[in-house]
């Protein structure tokens, strides 16, 4: 076995997975296990695989849930997958904010003191927030809430923030999040880092194809010609929550075929061809 290769396996790690029952987080889980991890998995519902791991049932919009999923996982976490979303196909745009970002800060706020030196949080953003940027006056509201509860009420304060259906603005506060508590989580030796993938067959797919139709997901064309697969968002995930990704910290990987590199090469063109046209009047 070579040096990297003994960099990317996880023996003798515990590692947990949230949204282990299908798309991305099943073949996290499943990957990891391969890699030799001890797997605790949660979601909802049971996964048809559990890759030698256990199963807790965990609804993050349940903050009860969520406390219980926390008290039964057992021993340190020496990794953690936050993978469990949904999208704004579900039509509730308070829910999406929920799972996706409130719950998903409540359940890894609650493992940190588990978590011991080298240890590693992996989350999933997406390319929907890949204006974090320009919208984080807005987005950090959110981030200053300190609960679920004042969580909601800075929701129904700010209901134009919402008003998109949600899933931009907790896509967007999942990266802001990593970056606010990178400092804090680096001077425990714990990193933090995100994905943010663009269009991949997995059963939010469905849910954005079944609300807006196959035509809005063909405006999302990437340059590799087609969309992604969960087992490659997931080999991305399992690196930056590995040693070979040991001095990565608080950024954000687009796993997006090269859409978000071709937007910019775009409006780059755009602006070089405005400036040419200027000069030649």
């Amino acid at each position: 076995m070579s040096a990297f290769d003994e960099l990317v396996r996880y023996d003798g790690k515990h590692v947990v997975v949230t949204g282990c029952a299908s798309g991305i987080g099943a073949q996290v889980a499943h990957q990891l296990g391969r890699l030799g991890a001890r797997v605790t998995q949660l979601d909802l519902r049971a996964p048809t695989e559990t890759s030698g791991g256990r199963y807790i049932p965990m609804d993050l919009a349940d903050p009860g849930s969520v406390a219980a999923a926390v008290a039964a996982i057992e021993g340190d976490v020496d990794a953690l997958f936050n993978v469990a979303g949904v999208s704004s196909g579900i039509g509730d745009p308070l829910l999406v904010v929920w799972i996706n970002f409130l719950g998903m800060r409540q359940f890894t706020e609650a493992l940190i003191d588990r978590m011991p030196v080298g240890a590693a949080i992996t989350n999933v953003s997406s390319l929907a927030a890949s204006g974090y940027r320009e919208n984080a006056d807005v987005t950090a509201g959110l981030l200053r809430t300190r609960s679920v509860d004042e969580g909601l009420r800075w929701c129904a304060d700010n209901p134009g923030a919402l008003a998109d259906g949600g899933y931009r603005l907790s896509k967007e506060a999942v990266i802001l999040y990593g970056m606010s508590r990178v400092a804090h989580f680096g001077a425990r030796g714990i990193r933090i880092n995100c994905t943010a993938p663009g269009v991949t067959e997995t059963p939010i797919l469905d849910q954005l194809r079944s609300a807006y139709g196959q035509q809005f997901l063909d405006s999302f064309t990437a340059p590799l010609g087609r969309v992604s697969d969960a087992g490659e968002q997931a080999a991305a995930l399992v690196f930056l929550g590995s040693g070979a990704a040991g001095y990565i910290t608080g950024q954000v990987l687009w796993t997006d075929g090269g859409i978000l590199a071709q937007r910019f090469a775009e409006a780059l063109r755009d602006a070089t061809e405005t400036a040419q046209a200027a000069q030649g009047n």
